[in-house]
């Protein structure tokens, strides 16, 4: 359950109210739940009131028709995704055994790239404490370039490649060269039916595919469903079956709070004139910190600046790029010795004038880490595997509603530089 409390805002409880009919449950996606849903808030938040009013052409002329959709959905897409992955339990056990994981004598790797890569941070560390294996997540690009420092140097092991369209040059290209390792098993978890990933590798020995919803398969160039789906699918290599739906199912209720109660708190920390955002996690979370910063960067076409650290690291140098006008991003830890290392360093940037505002992410956040009138508060219960979704969320609307500050265009802010898939390039031959 989500219970919201900030500088701005009340206490909102659980939106189980908020659910229409048909919107949650395990396979309950597609364009009539969406709509419906969708209604619900532009019933609830004058935020999203104002930008679901118009037709989706509408929406989708004036640039951010996509994205807003590919936000919003992400309640829905969540149990549908953990319905999936259960089915899927026979294909994940092959992967894991020939891994080596139940035995205990081979390791995990999670990859994919930018977003993706996030994903598999986002994922490694909860994996490694349930599993009682080495997890740990490895850009693909690494594994091209340097694939005797990137992958375990013995024994067998477990590569999960994360990917939203499976097309980027990276992707194919790590499946072929795992594919030349006997030590290598291979998962491949994809959110496009007709990509690259999910088409090629499904009769080939030692490869298991598992593609999610075509919901999820996020058509704006940033990812969002995307990205949020992919965490909570690699999630059940360690946990399926009734604890891991439920959790699917409270997570989804927490995400419908915090888009019908808190978006419009998020909309108006957007418009602060900040110049930078700080974004500082722990542990896993810190993808999901990563990945908000990316977020940040490519919906604004790098016109805000962003840094990301973990809290104790923030000390060693990067401290110093943290101005008086900036906005510092916590999400806050439910361990409560991460959270104490972590309070430390939010009450010595109060002490030393750094960061105007703040928005804070966790569980019973303390007023004083968020004193200021225009700071916001976003609190949800659960441990740091389960808010990590709900950062996302958080990360994807401050992006979204500073480009549209900004006069943006969030389903394509970028002037060129970046696809919403990577140009081809070449791959090059290696040992």
């Amino acid at each position: 359950m989500l219970v919201e409390r900030g500088a701005r805002g009340g206490t909102l409880s659980n939106a189980s109210r908020l659910d229409p009919a048909g919107v949650s449950g395990a396979a309950r996606t597609g364009a009539e739940p969406l709509e419906a849903w969708l209604g619900q808030l532009a019933g609830t938040s004058p935020t999203f009131a104002q930008l679901l009013e118009p037709p989706f052409e509408v929406q989708r002329e004036r640039g951010y028709g996509h994205t807003l959709r590919e936000i919003c959905q992400q309640p829905l897409t969540w149990p549908g995704t953990a319905a999936i992955m259960t089915a899927a339990a026979e294909r994940i056990d092959r992967a894991l055994v020939a891994g080596g994981i139940p035995d205990g004598t081979g390791s995990l790797v999670l990859t994919g790239s930018g977003s993706s890569f996030f994903a598999g941070e986002c994922a490694a560390a909860p994996l490694q404490e349930s599993l009682g294996v080495a997890a740990r997540a490895v850009p693909a690009g690494s594994i091209l370039t340097h694939p005797l420092a990137a992958l375990p140097p013995s024994g067998g092991f477990l590569a999960v490649s994360l990917a939203r369209s499976g097309d980027s040059p990276e992707s194919g290209a790590v499946v072929e060269r795992l594919l030349g390792d006997p030590r290598a098993a291979q998962l491949l978890i994809s959110c496009n039916r007709d990509g690259g990933l999910a088409r090629r590798y499904r009769s080939t020995p030692r490869v298991e595919t598992v593609v999610l919803a075509p919901e999820t398969n996020d058509q704006s160039l940033v990812m969002t469903s995307s990205f949020t789906n992919l965490v909570l699918a690699a999630r059940s290599l360690a946990d399926r079956g009734g604890s891991y739906l439920e959790s699917a199912e409270k997570l989804a209720g927490a995400a419908r709070d915090l888009l019908a109660g808190r978006a419009g708190d998020v909309a108006a920390l957007a418009r602060r004139p900040y110049p930078s955002v700080v974004y500082l996690a722990s542990g896993g979370r810190l993808g999901a910190a990563r990945e908000s910063a990316l977020k940040m960067l490519e919906s604004n076409a790098g016109a805000v600046v962003t840094l990301v650290d973990s809290f104790l690291g923030l000390r060693h140098g990067p401290m110093a790029a943290v101005a008086g006008d900036s906005l510092v991003v916590a999400f806050l830890s439910s361990d409560p010795v991460v959270r104490a290392y972590e309070r430390d360093v939010l009450l010595e940037l109060q002490r030393k004038g750094l960061g105007r505002w703040r928005l804070v992410v966790g569980e019973r956040i303390p007023p004083e880490l968020a004193p200021g009138p225009e700071d916001v508060r976003i609190e949800g219960s659960g441990a740091d595997r389960e808010l990590v979704l709900l950062d996302a969320v958080v990360g994807q609307l401050l992006a979204f509603f500073r480009c549209l500050h900004g006069g943006g265009r969030p389903d394509s802010p970028s002037t060129g530089a970046i696809q919403r898939v990577v140009d081809t390039f070449a791959i090059h031959a290696g040992n």
